[in-house]
């Protein structure tokens, strides 16, 4: 095994099974041999934060559903061994069945592994983009409850101008994205 390098590869999975083939890959690891050539199991998730029902959730969403990266070196029955695995499809390879498994890249493995380390820092959840003219209510902070137009979006610092009526009289607020929603 000393001259076989560990490689990353890629498992498909079941889709939403990833966290138990992750789990009993860990444990096959821990109590059989298979540890001696299989070194890391790794789902990529990220960090976003939702809102529901007027509250900030922070909720872990998978980056790659349904694959599962590994980091082993493939010799002898490991590739019946991990393919054989509950829940695991097969492994990411050419498009003839009697291929081998084929290992990720050097900058893809690089990728995966910065992406992964970036997303550990909770986000907005980019899925509510606002537009200008849109109509919102506050529903967080100090003029919650009060209703506006949107008038100018800044996606990059996730913020937004709103125009609310305080006594009659139009205001300019600045809000983040998640202290507004739709109307």
């Amino acid at each position: 095994m000393a001259d076989n390098k560990k490689e990353w590869y890629v498992l498909r999975a079941i889709s939403g099974k990833e966290a138990k083939v992750k789990e009993v890959l860990d444990a096959a690891i821990k109590n059989t041999d298979l540890g001696n050539y299989v070194s890391q199991v790794l789902i990529p998730t990220e960090k976003v934060y939702t809102t529901r029902n007027g509250k900030k959730v922070l909720k872990e969403r998978n980056l790659y559903s349904g694959y599962v990266f590994i980091e082993a070196c493939l010799t002898g029955e490991v590739i019946y061994e991990l393919r054989n695995t509950t829940n695991v499809i097969d492994f990411l390879r050419g498009r003839s069945k009697s291929s081998l498994p084929e290992p990720l890249r050097e900058s893809e493995v690089m990728r995966m592994l910065g992406a992964a380390d970036d997303l550990r820092t909770p986000q907005e959840d980019t899925s509510q983009e606002y537009i200008v003219g849109e109509s919102v209510k506050v529903n967080f902070g100090p003029f919650s409850g009060f209703s506006g137009v949107i008038r100018e979006v800044n996606a990059d610092r996730k913020k937004i101008k709103v125009e609310v009526k305080i006594f009659g009289r139009p205001t300019d607020l600045e809000l983040e994205n998640s202290q507004v929603e739709r109307i």
